[in-house]
């Protein structure tokens, strides 16, 4: 039997009760460098609020590793051609502080490797702050200006994160963990090779990308349905859950 799902409360409803009964998971791949990760920062934010307890972040390691690389003037151009396209498409800010402190800062270098690290320490510390943390060092780097590649910013954005959720923080030995702490290094090398064997083995590819799983259905929602919002997003993925329920093809979204 369908619920008829009337406004946005009634989908939230419904969803609530799907999670009680149904097996659903929700992976978001990211990387916290990644522009357009960004700009789905909404979708992401509404789904950690509703369901925190089934919405996993899966780091992807695009931009640590062999994929950092130094702000060449050629990767400073394209980097801004797309936050503009981002900023238009979003309405997401991409300051003049950004613009002038990271993209053309002296000495800075384009590797996501410290936030990587710093989301799965947080994660080890309590899960539900990941994806504030993921946010929060969005905020510091494309509204603030803060070069969110090195571990003592990292930290103290962290620290913040922590306190507002009034969670004893070292912030020192935080920052010190980001550099030389091997076993959490393993761990985020462990987590983004997970998650890349996964989009491997599922033919998927490029970040942001949200993987639902209901039970009965698996798919990958990405691209626009990722940029305009949480209520859209509900909506996508409503669409879905009615089909698993109802052993059907969800509506083209």
């Amino acid at each position: 039997m369908f619920y008829s799902i009337s406004n946005r409360l009634d989908a939230l409803a419904y969803w609530k009760e799907f999670v009680m009964s149904q097996a659903l998971k929700l992976q978001y791949f990211l990387d916290p460098l990644c522009g357009w990760c960004y700009a789905s920062a909404p979708a992401l934010a509404a789904l950690a609020k509703q369901f925190p307890t089934v919405l996993e972040l899966m780091p992807t390691g695009l931009f640590s590793g062999a994929g950092a690389r130094p702000m060449s003037k050629e990767w400073v151009e394209h980097a801004w051609r797309n936050d503009q396209r981002i900023a238009q498409m979003t309405g997401q800010i991409f300051s003049q502080a950004y613009h002038d402190q990271v993209l053309n800062g002296a000495g800075v270098h384009f590797d996501s490797s410290h936030a990587t690290r710093a989301l799965t320490a947080m994660r080890q510390i309590t899960p539900a702050l990941e994806p504030r943390l993921m946010h929060a060092l969005q905020l510091a780097r494309y509204v603030d200006g803060r070069d969110t590649a090195k571990p003592d910013v990292v930290a103290d954005v962290a620290a913040t994160v922590a306190a507002l959720s009034e969670l004893p923080f070292d912030k020192a030995q935080f920052a010190a963990r980001l550099s030389n702490d091997a076993t959490l290094e393993q761990a985020t090398a462990q987590r983004t090779a997970s998650s890349q064997a996964l989009m491997l083995r599922r033919g998927v590819s490029g970040v942001p990308l949200l993987w639902i799983c209901t039970g009965a259905i698996e798919q990958a929602l990405h691209g626009s349905q990722l940029y305009q919002g949480g209520g859209s997003l509900i909506t996508a993925i409503d669409s879905l859950l009615k089909a698993s329920k109802g052993n059907q093809t969800p509506d083209a979204a």
